[in-house]
């Protein structure tokens, strides 16, 4: 018997059982989706022994989030088809994803939440994205609601204390972690003396909080803090306060379409940096088309990454480009993405019924171990498994997830890319621990 969600979260700092993830072969997708607009239906052929069970996704289509947003809702209509294929939700009931578009911005993010809820009658909801939106989500609508909510994508450290009656997930990692990664990474490139400008949200003053925090200790001086508002068409004024103080380096904690780019290309023109990190908002080569690939060779970032080398990764991977005829982009979020809405149906599944507190007391026992490892795709496994009454782990395609009692992941992976030539590429992997 599994111990209690209150007994998992005592032993967080504990030792952790070792597994050895071994997957022989790439996850066989079945029949394909038909879906039609903004709405994932079940697979082909399928034959369905009730009305379809509906699962909301909030995704930035639209707004400064829009370039990721495509991969995004790739990877949730992948899970969903792997469940369809392989005999869908309790007795045959096709698992169906509704998918609206926050446009990156907390009002429109609401308001897409309410017609989930009140229209579409969702029990749960993979995102919505930015930090800031799921704050407002969650408080204005899903909590009140009795609606789970897992955010593949929002870092935010005051998500970990929202008052949200255990209803708020997350398959990714605070910032609480990623800053102090991208400390330690500033430092250890040979950066003592570092600006930064960061977006004034809690994403960016979580960021730049915690990364001040980790450089600092090591040594470093970070010059100038400068937080900025998004959507304007100058930002000379913050980019000669960061300047200030003779920093090696700038940080720019932003997204590219509401601040991001345009402080970068201005930093470049104005001749205020010619040396830059960036955090998770910031990992596309969008960048380097804005300001040449030259300009950027050799800059550091870091942003939520799997394993490239876990057999789970490879094996969503395989399937994603199987089903899409490409492989994902080499983004943050994606597999994270898959991980939440494949995490939501194994939920659902154990719950028995689509409510979204039944969904929640059921999570933690289909993620966390002990139980036997279920990886992506192996939907008629962990089907077979929970109807038999057996314990199982999810070891998802962004590596095992572990929730713990704020609905945090306890371990995350954390990956520390650069430009080259243009391109962004893998340096290293930093495996990183919740305090």
């Amino acid at each position: 018997m599994k111990k209690s969600r209150a007994e998992r979260a005592g032993q967080e700092n504990g030792g952790r059982k070792v597994r050895a993830v071994a997957l022989a072969a790439a996850v066989s997708l079945g029949a394909a989706l038909a879906f039609t607009g903004l709405m994932s239906g079940p697979a082909a052929g399928v034959k369905a022994a009730g009305p379809a069970v509906k699962i909301g996704a909030l995704l930035p289509l639209t707004g400064g989030l829009a370039p990721f947003g495509p991969a995004l809702q790739h990877a949730a209509e992948l899970a969903v088809a792997q469940v369809n294929a392989e005999g869908g939700l309790w007795s045959g009931q096709p698992l169906q994803l509704v998918i609206r578009d926050t446009q990156t911005s907390p009002q429109p993010a609401i308001d897409s939440a309410t017609k989930l809820v009140t229209l579409d009658r969702v029990p749960a909801v993979v995102g919505p994205f930015a930090s800031g939106e799921v704050a407002a989500v969650a408080s204005a609508v899903t909590i009140p609601q009795g609606v789970l909510l897992i955010t593949p994508s929002a870092t935010a450290p005051s998500i970990t204390n929202l008052a949200d009656k255990d209803l708020v997930f997350r398959t990714t990692s605070s910032d609480a972690l990623q800053g102090r990664v991208m400390g330690q990474v500033a430092y250890e490139a040979g950066y003592r003396k570092v600006a930064v400008i960061y977006e004034n949200t809690d994403y960016g003053q979580g960021q730049a909080r915690y990364f001040a925090g980790e450089f600092e200790a090591r040594g470093g001086k970070v010059t100038a803090s400068v937080p900025f508002e998004t959507g304007k068409a100058s930002y000379r004024g913050e980019l000669q306060r960061a300047a200030s103080g003779s920093p090696q380096a700038l940080l720019i904690i932003a997204y590219p379409d509401t601040g991001g780019i345009t402080i970068l290309r201005q930093a470049v023109e104005e001749g205020f940096f010619d040396k830059f990190l960036f955090t998770d908002g910031m990992q596309t080569s969008d960048l380097a088309k804005a300001v040449g690939a030259s300009v950027l060779e050799g800059a550091l970032g870091s942003g939520p990454q799997a394993n490239p080398n876990a057999p789970t990764l490879k094996a969503f991977r395989a399937a994603y480009q199987a089903r899409f005829g490409e492989p994902p982009l080499e983004q943050p979020f994606v597999a994270s993405t898959y991980d939440a809405t494949f995490l939501i149906a194994l939920a659902l599944e154990r719950a028995k019924v689509a409510k979204g507190e039944s969904i929640r007391d059921s999570l933690r026992a289909v993620a966390n171990a002990p139980g036997e490892p279920i990886y992506p795709g192996e939907w008629a496994k962990a089907k077979q498994l929970i109807d038999a009454g057996k314990d199982i782990d999810y070891v998802g395609a962004s590596g095992p997830v572990e929730f713990d009692a704020k609905g945090d992941i306890m371990v995350a992976t954390v990956g520390v890319w650069r430009f080259h030539n243009g391109e962004i590429v893998t340096d290293r992997i930093i495996t990183a621990r919740s305090e």
